[in-house]
């Protein structure tokens, strides 16, 4: 099996409803497609969703990186060599981790469709389902409680909140969550790099009360000595996500215990075949690991959904970047019921055609 051709297009996504983060407004997620096809007739799809803050790229850029330096070097090459054809990949374009994604996500989805597989079955099968969180941006009091109390009714049972600008407006957020929601509903925060040190310090140990199960990337994501300090003044899970780009950002976190949890996003980390070598130092290290995303179409979801549902080590989702966007080409790849994610099991990423 070859690689014959391949096809590439931006879809600009707008956002049903705009959102708040620690470092902007988030308005539109410009996505990234690709269709390779094989000279046997299978065909695998992937998409990029980069982003100037996280992976430092935008669309256009990416998407002429791809044709006129990426697409020839794929050309003949047999995608059952994955490894290989990533290896080279990662070397040439070391600043391009959502390409690589992209084109990483699209070369395994044509092997398993290739023999007649769901992804997360041919990557080991581990579990079937897995529970996510949905995310709150940055709201105030009150309509925070209103949009958790909304995903409550609808079954969701974990809620990440988004925060960073004001750490005591932070602190009441998730005390009135937790209020309005009882006890039975799980509180994740992300503050986005938002905190200083003292600001997550103060943050974890005033919402001590309130069950919260983690605090995701506290501080800058270039100063890891920071998160280090949170992680070593603080008393619940320290998750290291913007900080987390690569292989060798693993291993410095994990060696200098710098984090107790990492978030694995496909479009930070160049893909699966990437994330799989971070999972293995991650739990090498006793680390715990949460499966992300960004703003991305359903196709790409779905690759972290398969990555995450074949990891026995991965227990925790993040996997709602999907839900606000409008016209997502990509539909019906898995199921997202009461907060639990179900592959739709057709081979490879379930993707039919664009």
């Amino acid at each position: 099996m070859k690689i014959k051709g391949s096809e590439t297009w931006i879809s600009s996504l707008k956002l049903a409803e705009p959102y708040d983060v620690a470092y902007g407004s988030i308005h539109r997620a410009d996505n990234v497609f690709l269709r390779i096809d094989s000279d046997n007739g299978f065909f695998g799809y992937g998409c990029a969703a980069p982003d100037q803050e996280v992976t430092g790229e935008d669309a256009k850029t990416l998407l002429a990186i791809y044709q006129t330096e990426l697409e020839s070097l794929l050309l003949q090459q047999d995608p059952i060599r994955i490894n290989y054809i990533m290896t080279n990949l990662r070397k040439r374009f070391p600043l391009q981790p959502s390409l690589l994604a992209m084109v990483d996500m699209a070369l395994y989805d044509l092997i398993a469709k290739s023999v007649n597989l769901p992804l997360y079955r041919f990557l080991g099968g581990y579990r079937s389902s897995i529970a996510t969180s949905i995310t709150i941006g940055i709201l105030g009091v009150e309509a925070t409680v209103a949009r958790a109390k909304e995903w409550q009714k609808k079954g969701y049972k974990i809620l990440k909140i988004k925060g960073g600008l004001n750490v005591d407006l932070d602190i009441e957020r998730v005390a009135k969550v937790r209020e309005a929601c009882g006890k039975a509903m799980q509180i994740r925060f992300d503050a986005n790099q938002g905190y200083h040190v003292e600001d997550a310090v103060k943050f974890v140990r005033e919402t001590a009360n309130q069950q919260v199960e983690l605090l995701e990337q506290p501080t800058p994501k270039e100063e890891l000595e920071l998160l280090g300090q949170v992680q070593q003044r603080t008393s619940i899970p320290i998750m290291a996500d913007e900080s987390l780009l690569n292989l060798v950002d693993v291993f410095h976190i994990a060696k200098n215990k710098l984090a107790d949890m990492v978030n694995i996003k496909l479009m930070k980390v160049g893909g699966i075949n990437e994330a799989i070598n971070i999972n293995a130092v991650a739990k090498a290290a006793g680390m715990e690991i949460m499966v992300g995303c960004m703003d991305e179409s359903a196709l790409g979801i779905a690759a972290g959904l398969h990555f995450a549902l074949a990891r026995p080590h991965i227990n925790y989702t993040d996997l709602d970047g999907h839900l606000d966007l409008i016209d997502d080409p990509a539909k019906n790849l898995f199921e997202l019921k009461e907060g639990i994610l179900y592959p739709n099991d057709q081979p490879g990423l379930g993707l039919i055609g664009l």
